[in-house]
């Protein structure tokens, strides 16, 4: 099995170097005379600056060469310079502009070390200007999708937004993979909450995309983030402007399938500011059809007969969220930065469902031996609330790039859950079968974090640090049973879940240049896992445990000519079961499909490598390609088991399927993204991303029962600006159907189109967006195949949406892009 994973990754990077020579063959070699280098810096607070722009000019002609724009630390680098006279520029917005004479002989490198700029009061004090960065930034560690720039996922949500992140896709019920692996590392704002933890579908079906800033992707996250997270870490950055004086946003949609809405304020005087906001979002009502039928084996009959199952109805379900918060920053002399956050959150659905149920036996010969029509009402609700309260301090030296950080994140949730069933038999309607299930649960997480930064030579960086991570949950379940026309509490199903587990890290990483070939970041990262448990109703109650993660990973970077650059890496992460994987709650609101938590989940640990190359080009715009290889051990995976009859308490079920999450055993992927963005004119630009990977996965459950697939997903996203203050956009999204162990999940095919009008000097926006407006339904076939069984699930899910999205910034100073500060944006990535 390792020869032939091996064998399909060196397939890859075949194609990967292909790709590489072909891109490179549409330019002569050229070869470089000169490097002409620097650092932008605030002159004031000697804060690098981000995103400035570096015009190379010809000093004689005044003709324009070359150019660049400064990354995350203020610096630039401009290759492959001819010998003679040249006049660099040097521009950032609110900044005056600086111009340096440079000479460069034959095979000389210049490096202009620190320019300062100076702000432009005149400037920031009477000009709203709004800037735009790229769409895609390809960093290091990480891919940054600025979602500000979008325009079809005005009025959506976060998922919308999701579906256009290179290696990122989302199925139709807001389900989110990263690379194959839907094992993701949520955060918000760099850090955890407690709402990720409960249902993450809800929270990111909550978030308006109005609200979101940009979207960061980890794959291969290094030693300074936390191991967990087996497909890497999503980062979700809001919307918040450091700029001086008063401003803000207002957002509003309306729609056919959602509403929502957003309002953010920020203020600044000086040294201090504070911003707030708070978001809303609302699914409306939607009935779904469907139709189920499942085949499995009657041992009660000797194993002769065939037992069936066949399920018609309807399901009805909306849900909301709401998200407020509250910050502050503060700059003490220079060196000394506090910043201080609390949000809270509330989300919630609400379902009901109404079926007609057959159940009938038959023997070999196709007699039948029984049949039993009943109907079924659930009635499903579900709450949470969550509060996150964060301090940060941060303190910068003399010495640039040497810095400490201390961080102290807590998170506190409460979520309830009623589940209810009654069945009847029919014709007669006379109810048989009823369940009344509460799932009341808390869980509080707080983690206390210490970074340190200490450059040790030029372009040399070592960094240190730990963390310690306290998780308590605790959650029970009381239930009643239908017994004689009434409800009795039932003790069997009952039970209460007491959850303990503690993480002390440490880690170290270092970044340096090897001589001018390449550059290096690696690192390790130890962490320490104690878990304290107890399960009212486990056959046995396991003792305390505890075991010990390393995590290493390490980077390979080198920049080509022509704006080309080519990264190697390689990390090794766990993926510890969560709440919703281990509550023991057993829901029997459908008796014939039965759900339930699994206490005794292993962690999964996987390692995974990566190889990638991008490029830009001045006038085209860029290419991206990433080859990948991830294999995971204790693979963890929804897994169903068929009983021709079950106790369940003081209950027998028959004919019943039970679904739980288990360690299934190894999985194997992979594959390659290709992401183009392709400037064709001035006012069109379209994008698309290709994802292709081969999934292994060895069944150690069902021995022989392994699986081989090969999945797809690609996308397209075009841009046509009509006028500058008229946009329009168009994105289509495919997704191949999707195999795991046990079943075939089905494809899914979207489209959305939107148009934008500026007015009120562009500080004013009108968008009417469509999404699947030619079909109401996404029709979703699920197959599910085990031992002894085999079904098939259609859902005809109310999918056409049509909107109408208002937004209006007030207030001044709109454009200021903020630096990237490696420790802060993503928080504390510990």
């Amino acid at each position: 099995m390792y020869v032939c994973a091996m064998k399909k990754l060196s397939l890859l990077v075949l194609i990967f170097c292909t790709c590489f020579i072909m891109l490179n063959a549409q330019d002569p070699a050229v070869k470089s005379h000169g490097i002409i280098s620097g650092n932008v810096k605030d002159s004031v607070s000697g804060s690098p600056l981000e995103y400035a722009t570096i015009t190379l000019t010809d000093k004689l002609t005044r003709k324009v060469l070359n150019g660049s724009t400064t990354n995350n630390k203020g610096q630039f680098s401009i290759d492959k310079v001819a010998p003679g006279n040249f006049i660099i520029t040097i521009e950032s917005i609110g900044y005056k502009a600086m111009s340096i004479t440079v000479t460069i002989n034959k095979n000389e490198n210049n490096d202009l070390k620190n320019i300062l700029l100076l702000k432009d009061s005149k400037v920031l004090s009477t000009v709203t200007v709004t800037a735009q960065g790229k769409l895609i930034d390809n960093r290091i560690d990480k891919l940054v999708f600025n979602a500000e720039r979008d325009l079809t996922s005005a009025g959506g949500v976060a998922t919308d937004i999701l579906k256009k992140v290179p290696q990122v896709s989302v199925d139709v019920d807001g389900n989110v993979e990263l690379s194959g692996s839907s094992n993701i590392r949520f955060l918000i704002n760099g850090k955890p909450s407690t709402a990720f933890g409960s249902s993450i579908n809800d929270v990111l079906q909550s978030i308006p995309a109005s609200q979101i800033k940009s979207i960061e992707v980890i794959t291969n996250p290094g030693a300074k983030y936390d191991a967990q997270g087996l497909g890497g870490i999503i980062n979700i950055i809001l919307k918040q402007n450091t700029a001086k004086g008063i401003n803000g946003n207002i957002s509003v949609t309306t729609g056919t399938r959602m509403e929502n809405g957003s309002f953010n304020f920020n203020a600044r005087k000086g040294t201090f500011g504070i911003n707030a906001f708070v978001s809303g979002n609302k699914r409306l009502y939607a009935t779904t059809p469907f139709t189920s039928s499942r085949v499995s084996a009657d041992t009660t009959n000797g194993g002769k007969g065939k037992a069936l199952l066949d399920l018609d109805g309807t399901n009805r379900f909306t849900r909301y969220g709401i998200e407020s918060g509250l910050g502050f920053d503060w700059t003490l002399r220079k060196k000394n930065s506090f910043t201080g956050t609390f949000n809270y959150n509330t989300f919630g659905n609400n379902g009901n469902g109404d079926l007609t149920q057959s159940q009938s036996v038959i023997d070999n010969t196709g007699t039948a031996l029984s049949n039993v029509l009943s109907s079924n009402h659930s009635n499903n609700t579900s709450r949470f609330k969550n509060a996150d309260v964060s301090f940060a301090y941060k303190r910068t030296f003399d010495k640039e790039d040497q810095q400490l950080d201390v961080s102290v994140n807590s998170s506190s949730g409460n979520s309830r859950t009623v589940a209810n069933n009654e069945q009847f038999l029919l014709p007669a309607d006379s109810l048989y079968y009823g369940i009344k299930a509460v799932n009341p649960g808390k869980e509080n997480e707080t983690q206390i974090a210490l970074d340190y930064t200490q450059p040790l030579a030029k372009d040399v960086l070592l960094g240190v640090g730990g963390k310690t991570t306290f998780l308590n949950i605790v959650s029970s379940s009381d239930v009643l049973s239908l017994k004689d026309n009434s409800y009795f509490p039932d003790t069997s199903l009952s039970n209460n879940l007491n959850y303990h587990q503690k993480v002390y890290a440490g880690y170290a990483e270092i970044s340096f240049p090897v001589s001018n070939w390449f550059d290096v970041k690696a690192g390790t990262r130890y962490e320490r896992t104690e878990i304290n448990s107890y399960y009212s109703n486990a056959q046995n109650q396991s003792p305390p445990s505890g075991y010990n993660t390393w995590v290493p990973s390490i980077f390979f970077s080198k920049k080509l000519e022509h704006d080309q650059v080519v990264k190697i890496s390689y990390s090794k992460r766990i993926e510890r079961p969560d709440y919703g994987d281990l509550n023991p709650f057993i829901n029997t609101s459908d008796p014939k499909n039965i759900t339930a938590g699994n206490p005794y989940l292993q962690p999964e640990i996987g390692q995974r490598y990566e190889l990638s190359y991008s490029r830009d080009f001045p006038k085209l715009g860029s290419f991206m390609i990433t080859a990948f290889y991830r294999n995971n051990k204790d693979d963890i995976q929804p897994y169903t088991k068929y009983y021709s009859s079950i106790q369940l308490g003081d209950s027998v079920y028959h004919n019943v399927s039970v679904s739980t999450r288990e360690n299934i055993g190894t999985e194997k992927n992979t594959g390659v993204n290709l992401f183009a963005n392709i400037r064709g004119t001035s006012k069109l630009s379209i994008r698309s991303n290709i994802f292709l990977f081969h999934r292994h996965i060895t069944n150690a459950i069902d021995k022989g029962a392994d699986r081989s697939s090969f999945n797809y997903r690609m996308n397209v996203n075009a841009t046509y600006q009509f006028s500058p203050l008229i946009a329009g956009e168009f994105f289509g999204n495919f997704n191949s159907a999707r195999n795991e162990v046990q079943g075939k999940y089905p494809s899914f095919t979207s489209y959305s189109f939107a148009i934008r009008k500026l007015f009120w000097n562009k500080k004013g926006s009108l968008a009417f967006t469509a999404t699947n407006p030619f079909a109401k339904y996404v029709n979703q076939q699920l197959e599910l195949y085990g031992t002894n069984f085999t079904q098939t699930y259609l859902r005809r899910i109310p999918f056409r949406s049509i909107g109408i999205n208002f937004t209006w910034k007030f207030g001044k100073l709109e454009f200021k892009k903020e630096r990237e500060d490696n420790s802060g944006d993503t928080g504390s990535p510990q």
